[in-house]
């Protein structure tokens, strides 16, 4: 397409343009959506964390 001058593509109308930029974005949220779960180990260090917070109380 390096040979297209903005006169030989076609044009859509803002209409088109924000559906396609929505249907995108809504695409790229669902499949970025981080996990929800921590890594195991990191899980057994926040426990281990936990439980000397509570016995150096």
């Amino acid at each position: 397409m390096a040979g297209l001058s903005a006169n030989d593509s076609e044009q859509i109308d803002r209409r088109t343009s924000r559906s396609i930029c929505d249907a995108v974005g809504e695409r790229l949220q669902q499949r970025l959506r981080p996990d929800p779960r921590l890594p195991t180990h990191l899980e057994q260090l926040l426990d281990e964390l936990a439980k000397r917070e509570r016995s150096s109380h």
